[in-house]
């Protein structure tokens, strides 16, 4: 546990780093801050802090510059002083998320355009898993005889389509009734709660009535199950991470960028632990992260919705972040998506 004096001083030292990218030194924090001590005394407590691993002298000439640990130390702090408490999204952003964007994607990628635009980080946002969605409607689209596409809407706004050819010819008249029986049996249920055997029991009671009313309806129920294998994201902000000083190395970036752009590794690295979490929030910071070429950036992440159905929403950028800015900018896109569905 820092005295109070240390954690101001590594609080300076670190929002002059986050400011200018460069090391700072006792004169700089002596001059543009009110310390109460003199020189010499801001030089022993950044000896101290720079003996107990809270930051680190790049050269021997050189000022300081934070290190994980003091970053962990620095957020940890923000958080006990309750600076961090949930703040209010913008009305404005969530009756635009409302008027602009009618289906999830849109608000979605609207969000996350927003908080990269505020953070000038990489903004990702991940949706629900369509699958753990109840069903809102179906809707069948007949592009010819043998020929339709499958509308669904599930509950949290997320449209899916599914092109399916028919076993056989299917009239205007026998499509509108097979849409018509499809929705009395799915609207109100996830996909998780159909079964193969279901199915089966569907069938034999004669609520499923036709071979054709059974393969639309397990094109339909595929179709919501594949979201659940193949997550998607909605991401904005490469560019601007890859413009931070920390790196212009080509070296650093691309193992870096070879994760942020996989969507399968990308979910695995924000949904895997919790070690760091602040109530909705987690925070990982540099080596905090499992992969290695994650170990110059920090992460804040948090989950919008609720239960099984929820999203991730998160900002991705240097370890020199200004935290308290990310987190409150991430907890307000959390209560705009919650607000706006």
């Amino acid at each position: 546990m820092l005295s109070d004096r240390r954690a101001r001083v590594l609080a300076l030292l670190i929002e002059e780093y986050v400011s200018w990218a460069l090391p700072v030194g006792s004169r700089t924090l002596t001059q543009r801050y009110r310390l109460g001590v003199s020189p010499a005394t801001v030089r022993n407590e950044l000896s101290f802090l720079e003996d107990e691993g809270y930051i680190s002298q790049p050269h021997t000439s050189a000022g300081r510059v934070p290190t994980d640990r003091g970053y962990r130390a620095f957020v940890n702090d923000l958080i006990a002083s309750g600076v961090l408490q949930e703040s209010s999204a913008s009305p404005a952003l969530i009756q635009h998320l409302k008027n602009k964007a009618l289906e999830l994607d849109e608000k979605l990628e609207l969000a996350s355009s927003a908080l990269s635009s505020f953070t000038d980080c990489l903004s990702v946002v991940y949706e629900p898993k369509a699958d753990q969605s109840p069903i809102q409607q179906l809707t069948l689209v007949a592009l010819s005889d043998i020929h339709i596409v499958a509308v669904v809407v599930t509950k949290n706004g997320k449209v899916l389509n599914k092109h399916i050819e028919l076993s056989c010819e299917c009239s205007a008249q026998e499509l509108s009734e097979l849409q018509e029986r499809l929705n009395n049996i799915l609207v109100g249920h996830t996909c998780n709660d159909f079964r193969e055997s279901d199915l089966h029991i569907l069938y034999e009671r004669g609520i499923i009535r036709t071979s054709i009313e059974q393969q639309v309806l397990e094109a339909v129920l595929l179709c919501l199950h594949d979201e659940k294998t193949a997550p998607r994201s909605h991401r904005v902000g490469m560019s601007s991470l890859a413009k931070k000083p920390e790196f212009s190395d080509t070296a650093s970036i691309v193992p870096l960028m070879q994760i942020l752009e996989n969507d399968t590794m990308l979910f695995q690295m924000l949904d895997h632990n919790q070690t760091h979490c602040t109530n909705t929030l987690q925070v990982s910071i540099g080596s905090e992260n499992k992969q290695d070429a994650l170990s110059g950036v920090s992460v804040v992440t948090g989950r919008y919705g609720s239960g099984d159905n929820a999203g991730v929403v998160a900002v991705i950028g240097p370890t020199r972040l200004d935290y308290s800015k990310v987190i409150k900018a991430v907890q307000s896109a959390i209560q705009a998506l919650n607000d706006a569905q």
